[in-house]
């Protein structure tokens, strides 16, 4: 694989300039989201945000969206949201005598689906083709869906009435699971001088000129991809992921209690590509072990089931991997 030039990671680190300066503009504090967002792009993956109400889940999609020329469409999950108003559907045209397929808001190259965990099982199944395969079947007939394609999903931890838990099939899809949490009362004074000044509630839109196109994500992601990425650093995440399940170099005592299933190994694929992509954004052609530990905890929290020991311990998956980071040795 060719091996990238400095004019192509200058254009890597002058485009991701771009996109980081429009959430600053729109979304005060949540840096880590921010970059989450970003990086997740990048790597091709999807991610699934988690947190209360109110903390700007939805303008955050809707500004990484916005941020590109691409086509952005918003799905408001219900319990009878069935996977025909998602995918679409083949109705009979009586002027051709023919069936016309009609495909669904998930024919977009930003898809946001807020919240995720409303949606019923079946539903969810349809989502998870889509993400997995990156196409939908509408009868019988295999629509491909357009490129660059990222689901950007939102879940309310909080509500447990109406709402279904997400299988682990379909967590393991989210390339990353973010949680915001509360701004500091200083950022929620900036977030009231933005209103203030800005005169409206919604985020305004970005001229047309202004935005990144569609060439620009996949010269973006087409780059990460040629990121050099050492067998120490291979090693490294294989360790990491490993020491989840029980194994690894230094293999944590009693983990079996508290962790039931540790993760994948997509989550070492998914740790690698988010690597590549944040050594990327800041300009550098090979990957550093602080480029996988900066998203650790946002590849691994969600692919780590714990015990009903550990739940009722309040342990939480995060703790587990503050841990793994701690005893598996940086190269």
């Amino acid at each position: 694989m060719q091996a990238l030039s400095a004019e192509d990671t200058d254009r890597a680190k002058r485009l991701t300039g771009i996109l980081r300066a429009r959430f600053s503009d729109q979304v005060i504090g949540q840096t880590m989201l921010r970059e989450t967002l970003i990086v997740t792009l990048i790597a091709g993956g999807h991610t699934l945000i988690e947190s209360v109400p109110g903390l700007a889940k939805t303008t955050a999609a809707q500004t990484l969206a916005g941020s590109v020329a691409g086509s952005f469409k918003r799905v408001q999950c219900t319990p009878d949201l069935m996977p025909s108003d998602l995918t679409g559907t083949q109705i009979f045209d009586f002027k051709t005598q023919r069936l016309i397929t009609q495909i669904g808001p998930i024919n977009a190259n930003f898809v946001l689906l807020d919240e995720i965990n409303r949606s019923s099982a079946k539903t969810q199944s349809a989502m998870l083709e889509a993400m997995a395969e990156g196409n939908v079947t509408i009868g019988g007939q295999r629509i491909a869906l357009p490129r660059p394609f990222m689901v950007i999903a939102t879940e309310n931890p909080i509500e447990e009435e109406g709402t279904y838990t997400l299988p682990e099939a379909q967590m393991d899809r989210f390339f990353t699971k973010t949680v915001m949490t509360y701004p500091t009362a200083a950022e929620e004074n900036q977030i009231l001088d933005l209103l203030t000044r800005r005169g409206s509630d919604t985020a305004p839109t970005i001229p047309e000129g202004e935005r990144m196109d569609i060439d620009d994500v996949l010269f973006l992601r087409q780059a990460a991809r040629r990121v050099h990425v050492g067998e120490e650093i291979k090693k490294y995440v294989v360790d990491l992921v490993a020491t989840t399940r029980g194994a690894g170099p230094a293999p944590i005592k009693d983990l079996s209690s508290l962790v039931r299933l540790g993760a994948s190994p997509r989550a070492s694929i998914a740790l690698t590509r988010v690597g590549q992509a944040f050594a990327l954004m800041n300009g550098r052609d090979f990957v550093i072990p602080e480029d996988v530990r900066m998203f650790a905890h946002e590849v691994l929290r969600h692919r780590i089931l714990l015990t009903f020991e550990a739940m009722t311990q309040n342990v939480s998956s995060d703790e587990i991997i503050d841990h793994v980071l701690q005893v598996v040795p940086t190269p």
